[in-house]
């Protein structure tokens, strides 16, 4: 493969240059758009709107529009793409993954296929990472798009549903993906069409692509609601666990999966495995338990409770790690992202880990929480219509992201030649050694004056050392999540002379460091200094507002502050390319390759100078964990001195096989996950496009009677099942299924049902059941009625889907033990979840066809107000337009009146 690359270049160069032809269309129409004048410029837009509507493609347009956008760039912002921009716009606009170098200006790439792609009016997203971002390119590039006639909008934390649809509405809107994925589940969820804030999925430009589709698939989207009350469970699990004596398995020591291990032989209560982030209790374990809660069997499924609290409190004591895993703030246990280190605002472990791991940390046992709605990063973004991504790294995926979204990576070339030194690794025989060398390594580097950005994989290693610097007396800046508030700004500034800033290795993407400082974030900081804070300094240079006097003042103040310290940083700037440039300095290697890429990519932008080098121990756990046996004889070889680094190309190529080793288990993961959501995926959207229909305003009523005719039939098959003789007919038992849904006791008349065939009592009872129906129309009125219908089926569906959805999360969470019975998990999942979809839509027809037959007038509501009040635990019970629905009290513990067989507190009563 090396061999024909050479030959006839690679995949990437093969691609570029089929596009270099209408990149040189584009460039050929530079000095025609440069003599438009602005309103002829403008005025561009509604041509070609007006072509498109008259059949023109979006590709017929392209190199005009893109021509369009580079000139309007100049004009608003002094800013022209360069040919490899032009190249970068041209991959996202086919609905690839553009690949650029930091510093490449992916931000002012993006302009271009979203101006292209909003002239049809379906709406473009561009998706960031986080919402500083968000709404600092609305506010930047925005300008261009504004320019030129397009509505632009950003969607943030904190906005109204009223504020969101009106963003959603623009031409182009900035966002993130939490914020655009959080927004699809809840118009998944609304009563009116009315409350709606998105429109269709349509075109989405991903900025850090691969952070987004890769890295934060493992954790689905959920929205949570308020579930069952905690018991002190959680806290006796965790007492349990604290007294208990374990041990660490091996990496080497059984190469099995660990639902396989025999466990018989240990004298120890538990087992953790660092590489899967499991522990599990062993027979001794599991028998000091049963005499602790004073059980005879844990594995007795009626103990399946106190056996999940006590697995996860062993997660959470032995797996997961403070300041690695999450940090406790002002009381909270807050997640941080593993791969950006930044805090998951908003979420929460699942299934009662974060509840153990508050028990942990002796915080407030929050309750625990119900899934109103879920879905996973790859399916809602399969969605759209079409999507394309940027990022500096993505090339090491390419096989993931041409699997799950069809999308295939192209490496466009530099604007300038990279010339930044990526230095062999240092490698130590153990971590002390190693932080020693970073130590001296920091201190040598920093007597030059070149800064310096220390990268490490947690934030525990970014304070330890901190710790470590402050005893040398080296000022420093440290960013982690318990800093991400000043993230922009320290990133920013970690390119002036002298500086060290040690960070955790994603902080601050999608921030440039500019060599010598940057001159906007020092006027903002003095501004804020100065008194300025009650001012928006993030945009406050693209704010003219000629009518307002304390605006127009603290603008004037701005740009005299940026002025003076633009040319403050242009001599820090040649001092710090004279020192070599940014020093990227990683403390371990990553899981996955690309992380490591993208720490070294921070350094050597735009042709600048730079350098890299990671420090390297054999303790580190991705080699302790991945490294193998040949790593383990190194490390206790004892040939090598404490402080000296190996040189050894075994051990380099080492490190890269352990890296592409826990790549493909990522993955391997990330598909799994994949494919039971899948599952969920099929049946989600069946639900979200029926639930639509509703919410457009399709009249129910012959859906409603299809219902009606559905649990007949059902009920007709089910206790009519000999059509030759019916006198076997369990009449009575049909008859208690009926009344317990719709049908008032006395209706019907069986008179000649010797006579009958079963398809006959069917029509029979439906016709009945029918004319009771509309009596109950002509009582209410038949518009009400209509509103009704629509109204209760809507509460129905919503609240079996969350029943659904539920059920569906725990069957999933032992479906892996049916390999042991020699079948295939996914296979079993999803046809058994098929199964209990099925019984999730009739049981939808049963409550819908209960509430709409129990419905009221208003003017009967206020003589059956004690009934109402009885009836406000009742399966049916639901208020709407004015109406009440009456049933009979039933009792938590009696059979529930749908006739499932359940408990009422465990059906309907939930």
């Amino acid at each position: 493969m090396a061999l024909l690359d050479l030959i006839f270049g690679s995949k990437s160069e093969r691609e570029v240059k089929k596009i270099i032809p209408i990149v040189e269309k584009i460039e050929a129409l530079e000095k025609s758009m440069e003599e438009l004048s602005d309103e002829e410029l403008k005025n561009k837009t509604n041509e070609f709107k007006k072509r498109i509507q008259e059949g023109e493609t979006l590709d017929d347009i392209l190199p005009e529009a893109f021509a369009v956008v580079r000139e309007a760039s100049v004009r608003v912002l002094g800013m022209k793409q360069y040919r490899v921009q032009l190249i970068g716009g041209i991959i996202l606009h086919q609905g690839r993954i553009a690949e650029m170098k930091t510093g490449e200006g992916k931000t002012l790439v993006a302009t271009l296929p979203a101006y292209l792609n909003a002239l049809d009016g379906k709406g473009v997203h561009i998706v960031t990472v986080n919402d500083y971002l968000a709404k600092r390119d609305k506010e930047w590039m925005g300008k261009v798009h504004e320019f030129l006639g397009l509505s632009v909008g950003v969607i943030v934390h904190g906005l109204t549903n009223e504020e969101r649809r009106e963003n959603y509405n623009c031409d182009i809107t900035y966002g993130t993906n939490n914020q655009f994925g959080f927004d699809y589940l809840r118009d998944n969820m609304v009563i009116y069409k009315e409350e709606q804030v998105q429109r269709d999925l349509h075109y989405a430009i991903i900025d850090e692509v691969d952070s987004i589709l890769i890295d934060e698939a493992r954790t689905p989207l959920i929205i949570s609601g308020q579930g069952d009350k905690s018991t002190d469970l959680y806290k006796r699990a965790d007492s349990f666990v604290r007294g208990l004596e374990g041990r660490i398995l091996d990496p080497e020591e059984d190469k099995t999966d660990p639902f396989d291990r025999e466990f018989k032989e240990e004298t120890v209560d538990f087992i953790v495995d660092e590489k899967r982030k499991t522990a599990n209790l062993t027979e001794q374990g599991t028998e000091r338990a049963e005499k602790y809660f004073g059980v005879e069997n844990l594995s007795d499924p009626n103990n399946m409770e106190l056996a999940h609290h006590i697995n996860q409190a062993l997660k959470a004591n032995h797996t997961m790690k403070k300041d690695i895993d999450y940090v406790v703030k002002d009381g909270e246990i807050l997640i941080v992202d593993e791969f950006t280190g930044r805090i998951m605002e908003g979420r929460r472990y699942s299934d009662g880990l974060h509840q153990a791991i508050e028990a942990k940390e002796n915080v407030d046992v929050k309750s625990e929480s119900k899934t109103l709605a879920t879905i996973t990063f790859q399916n809602f973004f399969r969605m759209y219509n079409k999507i394309s991504g940027m990022t500096g790294t993505a090339k090491t995926e390419e096989e993931e992201f041409s699997e799950i979204y069809h999308m295939d990576v192209v490496e466009i070339p530099t604007n300038k030649p990279v010339r930044r030194d990526d230095m062999d690794d240092r490698i130590y025989v153990n971590e002390e050694s190693k932080f020693r060398a970073i130590i001296d390594e920091i201190e040598r580097i920093h007597k030059t004056g070149q800064p310096i950005l220390v990268g490490t994989i947690s934030i525990e290693i970014s304070e330890y050392l901190s710790k470590l610097l402050r005893r040398r007396g080296i000022s420093h800046d440290v960013l982690n999540a318990k800093q991400h508030q000043r993230e922009a700004e320290i990133v920013a500034q970690a390119g002036m002379f002298g500086k060290v800033t040690i960070a955790t290795n994603m902080a601050g993407r999608g921030t440039d460091i500019i060599l010598g400082g940057n001159p906007d974030f020092l006027a903002k900081h003095e501004m804020k200094k100065q008194g300025y804070e009650d001012y928006e300094i993030d945009s406050l240079d693209s704010l003219i507002v000629p009518d307002d006097e304390d605006l127009k003042a603290a603008r004037k103040v701005y740009e005299k502050l940026r002025e003076d310290f633009k040319k403050e940083t242009d001599v820090n700037r040649d001092k710090v390319i004279e020192a070599g440039g940014l020093y990227i300095l990683g403390t371990e290697r990553h899981e996955s390759r690309r992380i490591d890429n993208q720490l070294r990519g921070r350094a050597g932008r735009q042709g600048d100078p730079g350098a890299s080098r990671f420090f390297i121990a054999l303790e580190d756990n991705l080699m302790r964990l991945f490294g193998g046996e040949m790593i383990q004889r190194f490390a206790d070889s004892g040939k090598f001195p404490e402080d000296e680094p190996i040189e050894s190309k075994t051990v380099s190529k080492a490190i890269e096989r352990a890296q592409k080793r826990v790549e493909s288990n990522n993955f391997a993961i990330r598909k799994n996950v994949l494919k039971y959501d899948d599952v969920m995926n099929v049946q989600r959207k069946i639900i979200y496009a029926e639930r639509e229909k509703v919410l457009q305003g399709e009249d129910m009523h012959q859906n409603i009677l299809e219902m009606l005719y559905s649990i007949v039939e059902q009920g007709v098959q089910s206790f009519c099942s000999n059509p030759e003789d019916p006198s076997s007919w369990e009449m009575e038992g049909l008859l208690n299924y009926l009344h317990s849904i719709y049908l008032p006791e006395g209706t019907l008349s069986f008179e000649n049902i010797q006579q009958m065939k079963p398809e006959d009592l069917r029509d029979y009872i439906y016709n009945e059941s029918v004319k009771l129906y509309e009596a109950k129309e002509q009582e209410i009125g038949s518009d009400q009625f209509r509103e009704i219908e629509r109204v209760i089926l809507l509460m129905v569906v919503d609240r079996k889907w969350m029943d659904h959805i539920d059920a569906m999360d725990q069957f999933r969470q032992g479906i892996n033990l049916r390999s042991f019975g020699q079948q295939d998990p996914v296979r079993a999942y999803t046809n058994e979840g098929y199964e209990m979809f099925e019984e999730m839509n009739h049981s939808i027809k049963e409550d819908t066809i209960r509430g709409l037959f129990n419905v009221e007038p208003q003017e009967k509501e206020v003589k059956r107000k004690r009934v109402a009040k009885e009836t406000q635990a009742s399966a049916g019970n639901m208020e709407s337009q004015g109406t009440v629905v009456k049933g009979k009290k039933v009792g938590r513990n009696d059979p529930c009146p749908c006739g499932s067989g359940k408990k009422y507190k465990h059906c309907c009563g939930r």
